[in-house]
């Protein structure tokens, strides 16, 4: 029986390979941070063949176009021969003829060293973005450096990761040789490719089992200011909350995390945050950070991607099932996909004591703040689908804001309605009963299957008026459900360049404040026709840097109402950024701010509610 067993499973092994896509992936012969790709195909059905590179990837909601990475692009056949192809676009290559496919190498650029110049092509989010440092550090978004065939995405890869002996490789993946200088991995799709981030340093990293779930975390520190063990102990309480507040919609059995922590020497990049996957998540974060910020990032950003295992990695539409990487389709439900997930990140919190009731209140003041830099009436299915297009996706970002309190105001509802025995999470999980992984739901049918596992027709109502309608969502109203209150006063007169100063962020390579293009100008910033893409290096000649800050703030909370005032600022001019002075003089401008609080003598009903809300118990 034995020797039957291993020839079966010699057998097996060499029909997978047979009819698998051998890529190879080398980091050692790395010259000119370029890394050479090899793909080695099987037998071609078709003599017409289209080869792609991702236009966009699952997770992310912009056009990145990965391809424009890629050099020296070569097809061969069987016998070493070039084929002829035409470029279709930056993605996209076309090939008549090709029955004799056997062969596709290029080379590799990364994004990171892209960042910063965005006069051609928006920067790629970092966290979904690759960075090739030979002898330092490769992130291996594998969508940036492997790409498929029409018709063969089902088929098998065979990921062969050619690396220096002394590096290791923080993934998801199961290794499946014993070499030091090799990883070999088995894939069942070009879906899973792309769904599995590799993470090649130096060795620091961790292991530990937290609710059930192996969890390897590694950890890229370009100074060596931090080790992975720094974070490990926040890291396992956290993991353990979440599972403990998923419970059995979670069945995650291992779970890793590459941290990638930018400083030193390194590429300049700005798109911090992270990525998800059904197994791992890719976080990159400024190295500059106190730990302690990190710790909390961690507990806010890694969990928001942890908890998109739930939704939309395993319950979500068609569109997302069968994504189509040349051509995207994109689903009207990002308002449950990212808004609900980012509600799950901070209701976790309070409901398994990481934070306070207080702190909590504080996040969602913050996200009905932030909602309001964007368009309250633009129904979110709508912006949702359309995303990938120009006018809809600078209203993408509200989906952390306003798509988190579209799923607070729903769960409040559904625990009016029943009594407080069933919110959000409840209705998440029946929806994923329902459906899962390898079963999606069709997207113009979502909120018919709300209303089938939840019972209650009054969800459709909600989401005719607040999320597929312009109606503004009351939040008072339903905050007050849970005895909450809203209260209103205005800051004292204050000078500043945009209407929410706390919008404000710091470029270390420039030495100059930043905001988000979303932020709404001061009066005094649109007297003196600054535009919210300049970058402010001075304030009447006191110029900014990393130690002064304060100084500088604390200045500018001495400019008087109709002060002379010169502002410089870099400003971009087609392949150039330009130094300039404007001028003009202050106005200081009042803020309304409202900021909530609970009630001192909430009704019994209120209070009830509140507590059910709070700890998520019926």
């Amino acid at each position: 029986m034995k020797k039957i067993a291993l020839s079966l499973g010699v057998l097996t092994a060499f029909l997978v390979n047979a009819q698998s896509i051998k890529t190879t992936i080398d980091l050692v012969n790395v010259k000119d941070d370029k890394v050479a790709v090899t793909m080695e195909f099987p037998k071609m059905k078709s003599g017409d063949v289209k080869f792609h590179f991702p236009k966009t990837v699952p997770g992310t909601y912009s056009v990145d176009d990965y391809g424009r990475f890629v050099e020296g692009i070569k097809f061969l056949d069987n016998k070493g021969k070039e084929i002829a192809f035409t470029k279709v676009n930056d993605n996209t290559y076309s090939l008549k003829n090709a029955q004799n496919l056997s062969k596709i190498t290029y080379l590799v650029n990364d994004s990171f060293d892209d960042e910063l110049d965005d006069s051609k092509h928006k920067a790629v989010f970092s966290p979904s973005g690759t960075d090739i440092e030979a002898g330092k550090i490769y992130l291996i978004n594998t969508h940036g450096f492997i790409g498929y065939i029409d018709n063969m995405q089902d088929v098998p890869y065979q990921l062969v990761i050619q690396k220096p002996t002394d590096f290791y490789g923080t993934t998801a993946l199961v290794d499946q040789d014993k070499s030091e200088s090799t990883d070999t991995f088995t894939l069942a799709n070009y879906a899973k490719v792309t769904d599995s981030p590799l993470m090649y340093t130096k060795p620091d990293y961790i292991t530990f089992n937290a609710g059930g779930m192996d969890l390897v975390l590694g950890v890229y520190s370009p100074t060596g200011k931090y080790k992975a063990a720094d974070f490990k102990e926040n890291l396992e309480k956290m993991v353990g909350a979440q599972k403990k507040f998923l419970g059995d919609m979670n069945t995650n059995k291992k779970y890793a995390i590459m941290l990638y922590l930018s400083g030193g020497d390194g590429p300049q990049i700005k798109g911090f945050g992270a990525l998800e996957h059904h197994e791992s998540t890719s976080v990159v974060l400024p190295e500059m950070m106190p730990k302690d910020a990190i710790d909390k990032t961690i507990t806010d950003v890694v969990s928001h991607e942890f908890f998109h295992t739930v939704n939309p990695l395993k319950t979500h539409s068609e569109e997302i099932h069968y994504f189509d990487y040349a051509d995207p389709k994109m689903s009207q439900h990002l308002w449950m996909y990212e808004g609900g997930t980012e509600y799950f990140a901070n209701l976790f919190q309070i409901q398994e004591g990481l934070i306070t009731k207080d702190e909590f209140l504080q996040r969602i003041t913050e996200k009905i703040t932030n909602s309001k830099n964007y368009n309250d009436t633009m129904p979110f299915t709508v912006m949702s689908k359309n995303v990938l297009k120009d006018e809809y996706k600078d209203q993408y970002r509200n989906v952390y804001e306003k798509g988190a309190l579209l799923a607070m105001c729903l769960d409040i509802e559904l625990r009016k309605l029943s009594n407080g025995e069933m919110g959000y999470r409840d209705m998440i999980r029946k929806l994923s009963q329902r459906f899962g992984e390898n079963k999606p739901f069709k997207d113009d049918k979502l909120i018919d299957e709300l209303v089938t596992v939840t019972g209650y027709p009054q969800v459709k109502d909600f989401y005719n008026k607040y999320i597929a309608g312009d109606q503004p969502t009351p939040y008072a109203q339903y905050l007050n459900m849970v005895g909450v209150e809203t209260k209103k006063q205005e800051t004292p007169p204050i000078f500043w360049f945009i209407k929410d100063p706390q919008q404000t962020g710091y470029d270390q390579k420039d030495n100059a404040f930043v905001f988000d293009e979303n932020s709404a100008l001061s009066p005094f910033s649109k007297s003196i026709g600054f535009k919210i893409t300049d970058k402010i290096v001075a304030l009447d000649g006191k110029t900014l840097n990393i130690q002064n800050i304060q100084e500088f703030v604390n200045y500018a909370k001495t400019v008087k109402e109709g002060q002379n005032v010169t502002v410089t600022v870099l400003r971009k001019n087609g392949d150039k950024t330009d130094k300039i002075d404007l001028k003009g003089k202050a106005i200081l401008d009042k803020m309304s701010v409202e900021s909530l609080q609970f009630k001192a003598n909430p009704t019994p009903a209120e209070q009830k509610l509140q507590d059910q809300w709070l700890t998520g118990k019926k």
